[in-house]
């Protein structure tokens, strides 16, 4: 394969760690930060972010060349702002150059562009190379806002750099810097200087945690599969032996586990959070559960001096991983309000409820009305079928009516390609149905619609489908 050699003022597209790839532009790095030893790599800036990184040179794709690639595989709201953000600054470059030209045809002549330097991949010090044409990075306005933390003078020198900046070397080989204080994707997020504990770290949990670290957040893990952790060490999370160790080191513990008995376990069971709360500990449970279970951990936790919240999330892996969760808090509001600059980590918005029990009840009822829908979705294309009609059709129709959202485009759009990769386990959707079935029979409320959907994800189940997506349903129909 060809070398690709890249220069400073390049577009490119830089992977760093386990995000997926990001637009970006390599610029000439602040004087005195030294390239990685042994590592050939630029200095890239990331668009609609306040993040610049070293990037191997293997994980650097020139951007026009692998635009339309990186589009079709990412789809996230803030992916696509960065996309954006980089199509802004060619216009304005693109109308920059047009004035240049102007000016210089009336002075009756043109002064060429003068040639980029090459950055050779075996050069000791990038800033050597650098543009003259080229801004510095410590003369680029939004690499002052980056540095300034509190601060609203900027830095005269890049000499108190290792005092603004935390630099988190990356197993892949890549050294992130971010601002300590704040971070790049939302940029307005201020990390609470509480130290976070997360337990469980499954589909949705994964992301949270992505979130977390990426705004700032020091965070301890642990998961009853210790090698999930990993990836999340290597981000600069801490991890905790035991779920008593993390509730003992952190401030605030959250928990997101696949039921009301792991959720119990996690309390309650051998070196368990409860051995590890103290007077002032806050516990948060993020777990879809039903609202017997969290009265019961709010009791336990309280009894020992701790504070309780509840805080279900609705949303899928893919939201969970682009931080635009909706979060359902119930339970202590001062917990609520200390947990305010993680939900806006891993949320794009969170509901106080008000006591403890009421976010389940709501989280239950959702969950209810997306699970037989989903069902109800299936058993319509399933029937076009055995009627002869077309079922993209079917979804065309349907996605240009009053029903038509990005969940059913997706969801129909994985059955017709039998794509049945989990964004959210069906096996944890028939759960939550049969959660709210039981919260229904406790209010005396029938619930027949569920109740329906709930056996056909029964079978679905029974036909091996637990492990993969709630869409899977579709297969309990046509076996």
């Amino acid at each position: 394969m060809a070398t690709v050699h890249l220069r400073i003022g390049d577009l490119v597209w830089g992977k760093l760690g386990r995000y997926p790839p990001w637009p970006g532009k390599i610029v000439s790095p602040p004087k005195d930060l030294k390239k990685p030893r042994g590592k050939k790599c630029h200095f890239v800036k990331f668009f609609g972010t306040e993040d610049h990184a070293w990037i191997k040179v293997e994980q650097l794709k020139p951007y026009h060349a692998h635009k339309e690639e990186m589009i079709k595989i990412n789809k996230g709201k803030r992916f696509q702002q960065a996309v954006d953000a980089v199509e802004d600054f060619l216009k304005k470059a693109k109308g920059k150059e047009q004035n240049s030209e102007g000016k210089a045809d009336s002075k009756g002549k043109k002064t060429p562009n003068k040639p980029l330097k090459i950055l050779e991949e075996d050069d000791e010090d990038l800033s050597a190379l650098k543009d003259p044409s080229e801004k510095p990075v410590k003369d680029d306005p939004h690499f002052h806002h980056f540095l300034l933390s509190q601060s609203e003078k900027p830095a005269s020198s890049m000499e108190p750099i290792s005092k603004r900046l935390k630099i988190i070397e990356e197993d892949t080989g890549s050294t992130s810097i971010q601002a300590a204080d704040s971070t790049a994707i939302n940029g307005s997020i201020t990390p609470t200087d509480k130290r976070i504990g997360f337990l469980g770290l499954g589909l949705m949990g994964s992301g949270i945690v992505s979130n977390l670290l990426k705004m700032g957040h020091v965070v301890t893990v642990w998961n009853r599969t210790a090698e999930k952790c990993d990836l999340f060490i290597q981000e600069g999370a801490r991890l905790g032996r035991t779920p008593a160790e993390v509730a003992s080191m952190c401030d605030i513990t959250f928990s997101c586990v696949s039921d009301p008995k792991a959720a119990r376990d996690l309390v309650l069971g051998p070196s368990g959070v409860l051995q590890g709360i103290r007077p002032g500990k806050c516990y948060v449970e993020m777990s879809t559960v039903d609202p017997e279970t969290i009265t019961e951990l709010s009791q336990v936790i309280t009894s020992r001096g701790g504070r309780f919240l509840e805080a279900p999330v609705a949303g899928s892996q893919q939201l969970s991983n682009d931080g635009m969760l909706v979060i359902l808090a119930a339970g202590d509001r001062t917990v609520y309000e200390d947990c305010s600059s993680c939900f806006q980590a891993m949320g794009k918005t969170s509901f106080f409820l008000g006591e403890a029990g009421n976010a389940a009840r709501m989280m239950l009822i959702l969950n209810m009305v997306q699970g037989s829908f989903m069902a109800t979705i299936a058993e319509g294309l399933t029937l076009a079928q055995a009627t002869g009609q077309s079922q993209q059709t079917f979804l065309d129709i349907l996605c240009q009516g009053q029903m038509a959202s990005t969940f059913v485009d997706q969801k129909c759009q994985n059955i017709l390609q039998g794509n049945f990769k989990p964004d959210y386990y069906l096996k944890h959707i028939q759960k939550d149905l049969r959660l709210a079935i039981s919260m229904g029979d406790m209010a005396n409320h029938p619930t027949p619609m569920a109740a329906a959907a709930n056996e056909v994800y029964k079978r679905a189940k029974a036909l091996d489908q637990s492990d993969n997506d709630i869409s899977a349903v579709y297969r309990a129909y046509i076996h």
